[in-house]
């Protein structure tokens, strides 16, 4: 296996994003059309919060709705804002912390995605996802 390899490596550098402007309707939207579990909330170039799918189920119960589903029943998510819902406590990585660092991050805490900034510019997201699917790649 190879030791030091960069997260730059690895992560998502298109990144789907949300404003606190945004409502939770959007991001459903966003969620199931690009198959995600992790959206960061920024403020221009800075991030600012990070909304999971799961914290959109805490609150709804989008998960009894069928995924190819277009509609959903917006009524619990216009009882809340996307900045009341975002985790706001982040831990950020630049893009030269190793594989190996952001791994022991994300197993050590209770969150499956990491923001990689390069200062307060967010460049990319590391998720455990893009973890295993390296951690597959080292076996072929």
């Amino acid at each position: 296996m190879k030791h030091r390899v960069p997260v730059s490596a690895i992560m998502t550098k298109n990144i789907i994003k949300l404003t606190v402007l945004d409502d939770l309707t959007k991001a459903e939207s966003l969620f199931k059309h690009h198959k995600i579990r992790h959206i960061p909330v920024v403020s221009g170039t800075t991030i600012i919060g990070m909304l999971s799918y799961t914290d959109l189920l805490r609150i709804s119960f989008a998960d009894a709705i069928d995924d190819d589903e277009e509609v959903v029943d917006t009524t619990v998510y216009n009882m809340f804002t996307v900045e009341q819902v975002m985790a706001k406590k982040l831990i950020t990585i630049s893009p030269e912390t190793t594989i190996k660092e952001a791994a022991e991050i994300l197993a050590s805490n209770e969150f499956h995605a990491l923001p990689v900034c390069e200062g307060s510019l967010l460049v990319g997201i590391v998720t455990t996802t893009d973890l295993i699917k390296y951690l597959i790649d080292q076996y072929k």
